[in-house]
């Protein structure tokens, strides 16, 4: 399982490359308290001087820390691999030297031998992008160490938690440190490393709190109690190591680092290592074995590998998932045009064929959350314009007083004998104009949805379009123009349909006739029964022509034929004497003085209407609605199919005419097929990263299962 840590080593290198943090590596991540000993345990186990060292706010960049174990052999190989570029260092590999040596990401190949100079380049980065002012940046730093006195690892040094803003740094520096932090032992693959010193209670370790927020249950948590040699004399840690204070699942492990005095002095790091032991055996006797920093090496060691064994497999299918993923990314980015005409009528034809399927309903891409297309076109011709006809009100408008001066305005200075038709005429148009307005507003729903199709292609169907935003807009442009050619001719042949219904009532229409049939009908039936209600006293004659003068105008047929402005029955046959019956009531009218000067004097809406004039409203008021029923029907239908013919039919049939007519111009190629920068870029990063996750994949296939237990 050696191999296990060098193999995720390669894997953060081949993903630094790119720059991201899309793959959640195995790692150890130390977290604790400012100068709680962070550095110095990371320095015990890299066994050399190589982290900048001093008081306060010391680490102001995550340094990624990877330590790689080598042996002679390897050793020799590497320094034959690497003499050309040693030689221009001005150094070659000679005892200690060569023994040891450090890169950064950020320098390439650049070989360090001396770990001052190391320690010299953090300071310098870390300067460079966090600035002199103590402020932190979540930018890391990647070092690795290549020595045969280490053991495989990958840790992370993060800054040290604070409190209190010192000197120049910004108000919210721990909001700032917390974040950081928690970015990286958020990932579920990390393992926390909990740093406490022995000199302050474990119930307020800032490290054991962080590391239970994201930990709860500790799976992941080792504790490591630093400044063992510092505690207040008469006490110890025993109870702290043996895990009674706080337990912690992966264990608690105690060391002791070098005094800021030790380094000053330049104490060796090995030095200070068998000091340690010496201590833990006089100190503690009985946990010397499992304390220690050459004890935390090993069990660093052993948790990473074994959790890297754990994590490997998702780690391989994540890894395949998303190598699909950018795969097809890269795809629908398409690739550097060469044959400019043949793409540039390819995406033209492509454009065209689907706005006409987006209509049809046969679009690859169907919408799931709203209609659109040619199912909202029907929804707008069936449910909105139809809905919207059938709420407008027949009569809408209309009072019985307006119908009352009408009829008397069309009978002129004469008394009339029977309702005039030019008053039907004239209300019914009036009603009828009414259906434009709905009939219009359709034309305009549907306009706008096909403007909306347009979109609806640019986002779903041709995603290549988007790769030249100059051609998308060509496009846009074209289809809104030849669109907006359209709307004129549908709006006229609309306005058309209404004016063809107001140039001629048709008052022979069959459902019209029969209507009138029905009503008149429904008045003899009325008419009967008044007669039979007269009392006997009464003349017959009287009667009837009291029943004739009451429904004059109403009541009567020409012949059966259903046309309501016939003459009163017995007017034309009987004899003079009965027509003067049947007229002298109208002269003796008690309200005939409301007829005179209609147009001066309003009538007043307050009177009560005479029996007659009730009947004649109300004939009138009938034919109209029946009328206007009919003319609605052939205007729900007649303006879908105008619409469709004129505007949408003739759009889906002229479209890619248009396009290839307006566009495809040898002087336009180059211009409408000009790429995005962003869309090149975007392509170079997907195939970037999948460069990166095609290596790491196989970078993990070179490990056999066996390696793996």
């Amino acid at each position: 399982m050696e191999a296990l840590i060098p193999v995720v080593n390669k894997l953060q290198d081949v993903f630094n490359t790119v720059g991201t943090d899309i793959i959640q590596l195995p790692q150890i991540v130390v977290v604790g308290t400012q100068s709680s000993g962070k550095s110095s345990v990371l320095e015990s186990l890299v066994g050399r001087d190589v982290l900048p060292r001093g008081t306060g706010i010391v680490t102001r960049r995550p340094l990624i820390l990877q330590l790689v174990h080598i042996d002679p052999e390897d050793r020799r190989k590497s320094s034959e691999e690497n003499a050309t570029e040693s030689k221009k260092n001005g150094r070659l590999y000679r005892g200690i030297d060569g023994e040891e040596w450090g890169k950064f990401l950020h320098t390439k190949n650049k070989i360090y031998t001396d770990f001052e100079e190391i320690r010299q380049e953090i300071e310098a980065e870390t300067q460079r992008i966090s600035g002199n002012n103590k402020g932190i940046s979540n930018e890391p730093i990647h070092l690795r160490i290549f020595s045969p006195h280490v053991v495989n690892l990958t840790l992370v040094d993060l800054p040290g938690i604070t409190k209190v803003p010192v000197g120049d740094q910004p108000k919210d520096i721990e909001l700032q440190i917390r974040e950081l932090i928690f970015k990286y032992i958020f990932n579920p693959n990390s393992i926390i490393l909990a740093v406490t010193a022995a000199n302050t209670d474990m119930a307020t370790s800032e490290a054991l709190k962080v590391a239970r927020e994201v930990d709860p249950d500790g799976r992941r948590t080792l504790a490591v109690v630093t400044k063992l040699d510092l505690m207040d004399a008469g006490t110890d840690a025993m109870d702290v190591l043996m895990g009674r204070v706080i337990p912690v699942k992966l264990g608690l492990i105690g060391v002791v680092n070098r005094s800021q005095l030790d380094i000053n002095q330049k104490k060796l790091v090995a030095d200070a290592i068998r000091d340690e032991y010496a201590f833990l055996q006089k100190k503690y006797p009985s946990l010397a074995n499992r304390n220690g920093t050459k004890y935390l090496a090993r069990t660093l060691n052993r948790l990473l590998m074994h959790h890297i064994r754990d994590c490997l497999p998702d780690l391989k299918t994540r890894i395949n998932v998303l190598a699909s993923q950018y795969q097809s990314l890269l795809n629908s980015y398409g690739e550097p045009v060469e044959d400019k005409s043949s793409t540039l009528l390819q995406l033209i034809t492509k454009f065209a064929a689907e706005y006409c399927h987006t209509i049809e309903g046969t679009a690859k891409y169907i919408e799931t959350t709203e209609l659109c297309g040619g199912a909202r076109i029907c929804y707008i011709f069936h449910e909105t314009f139809g809905r919207t006809l059938e709420s407008v009100d027949p009569l809408g408008g209309l009072t019985t007083i307006d119908v009352l001066t009408a009829i008397r305005n069309a009978t002129g200075p004469r008394p009339a004998l029977f309702v005039p038709e030019v008053s039907f005429e004239l209300l019914v148009k009036r009603q009828v104009k009414r259906l434009e307005d709905p009939s219009l507003r359709c034309v305009e729903l549907v306009h706008e949805e096909m403007q909306r199709i347009i979109q609806h292609c640019s986002n779903y169907s041709t995603q290549e379009l988007l790769r030249f935003p100059k051609l998308h807009d060509a496009i846009v442009e074209v289809v809104t123009s030849l669109l907006r050619k359209r709307l004129p001719v549908t709006n006229e042949m609309v306005h058309n349909l209404v004016a063809i219904e107001l140039a001629y009532i048709n008052t022979k229409h069959p459902d019209f006739a029969d209507a009138c049939g029905l009503m008149n009908n429904n008045i003899e039936e009325q008419r009967r029964n008044r007669m039979r209600d007269l009392p006997s006293a009464v003349p017959r004659d009287k009667a009837a022509a009291s029943g004739a003068q009451s429904g004059a105008a109403s009541e009567q047929t020409d012949g059966g034929t259903g046309n309501w402005r016939g003459m009163l029955k017995k007017g034309e046959d009987g004899p003079a004497t009965d027509r003067a019956m049947l007229q002298a009531p109208l002269h003796a009218n008690p309200h005939k003085g409301y007829a005179v000067n209609l147009l001066d004097v309003p009538v007043p809406v307050s009177r009560k209407l005479s029996s007659r004039e009730q009947r004649d409203c109300e004939v009138i008021e009938r034919l109209i609605k029946s009328y206007f029923l009919i003319v609605r029907k052939n205007i729900q239908d007649s303006v879908p199919k105008a619409v469709m013919h004129f505007l949408v039919n003739h759009v889906k049939d002229c479209l890619q005419s248009e396009l290839v007519g307006q566009l495809y111009k040898t002087g336009l190629l180059d211009d409408l097929l000009t790429e995005s920068e962003d869309m090149a870029q975007r392509r170079n990063e997907a195939a970037d990263m999948l460069k990166a996750l095609q290596k790491a994949s196989q970078v993990i296939a070179e490990i056999r299962e066996t390696h793996l237990w």
